[in-house]
């Protein structure tokens, strides 16, 4: 639609596409801001600017498409990197990012690690949110330091179609340091109900290579993209998908009519878990594309799949998520 006759229906471009800045004044969550995106193409969702410019619940015309654990929003005084807390402050969201110095299970290598690591407990600086050119950009700077030791810093940059009804997320990784730095990280974007459901079924490239987590993961193979009803007590399931040139996962819901599809830099995140949750009040399907198979930073690098950014050396991840009408 021209300029000319978009203004001669809308007074105000925020009735149809935008971003706002809002704060919660309650619950766990009491005092993190957000940037509300709203497109005109059916997209609503909330960027959390205190928890690693993460996103958190996300719809698309009107259906709820992301996963919220029991937890919910958290702030960043409630992520306690611990040994065994993880469960206690794990929200979910439509991306939970993972790293940078570790992701996966709780490890020590030198130091503690907790599990899936720190990001989502730092808060963004430099932070913008606004609209421009046909696009609404958000984004900002998220550090990772140690005295003595690490320095990173992931510039993150959102661009949303404003008439569209996808997410452009690009992301800087620069190792600010004299030294070499070991790095890891995995993009934990999660879909709960009703985009996932029993109707759903997931479509993964033919060409690629599978690895099971565990024995009961490998038992569930055959069924990897088929989901269930929940199940009371139900394990989880875990499979590392090696793609060999269409980095592509999409998730079909024909009684809801929607394809969501996500692609991402095959060069720099080589590997997608899967993490297919079919337990009663624990119902998610996580698609997670990744530096590395998650299991830790000593055996990673044992086995050479640890990734090493260059003394101020920078690396770019991007991943894209996008909807539409189920064919």
């Amino acid at each position: 639609m021209e300029q000319k006759e978009f203004c001669g229906y809308v007074g105000n471009d925020e009735q149809v596409y935008g971003v706002r800045s809002v704060t919660l004044n309650e619950g766990n969550a009491k005092g993190i801001s957000i940037y509300q995106v709203t497109t005109a193409g059916g997209l609503e969702f909330d960027i959390l600017p205190d928890s690693g410019l993460d996103i958190g619940r996300l719809r698309f015309r009107g259906v709820n498409v992301s996963y919220l654990t029991k937890n919910g929003y958290d702030s960043p005084s409630r992520f306690l990197p611990l040994a065994g807390q993880f469960g206690h402050y794990f929200p979910g969201g439509m991306l939970f990012t993972c790293g940078l110095m570790s992701a996966g299970p709780e490890n020590v290598d030198g130091e503690f690690h907790p599990l899936h690591g720190r990001f989502h407990g730092l808060s963004a600086k430099g932070l913008y949110g606004y609209v421009e050119g046909g696009n609404i950009i958000v984004g900002g700077e998220v550090r990772e330091t140690m005295q003595g030791g690490h320095c990173f810093s992931v510039k993150r940059k959102f661009t949303i179609p404003s008439w569209g009804s996808e997410i452009h997320l690009d992301d800087e990784i620069t190792n600010l340091t004299s030294s070499p730095a070991e790095y890891m990280m995995l993009y934990h974007m999660n879909f709960g109900w009703p985009m996932l459901s029993e109707a759903a079924r997931l479509e993964l490239p033919e060409k690629r290579k599978v690895t099971p987590r565990t024995p009961y993961a490998e038992k569930g193979l055959s069924k990897q993209c088929e989901f269930c009803k929940p199940i009371d007590g139900e394990e989880e399931q875990v499979f590392f998908n090696e793609m060999e040139s269409e980095p592509c996962a999409r998730l079909i819901n024909p009684e809801l009519g929607i394809t969501a599809e996500l692609s991402w830099s095959l060069d720099t995140l080589p590997i997608l878990a899967q993490w297919k949750n079919m337990k009663s009040g624990d119902y998610v399907l996580g698609l997670e594309p990744s530096t590395c198979y998650i299991m830790g930073r000593e055996r990673e690098r044992k086995e050479g799949r640890l990734m090493t950014l260059e003394p101020f050396g920078s690396v770019k991840h991007s991943v894209k998520l996008s909807f539409s009408e189920a064919k």
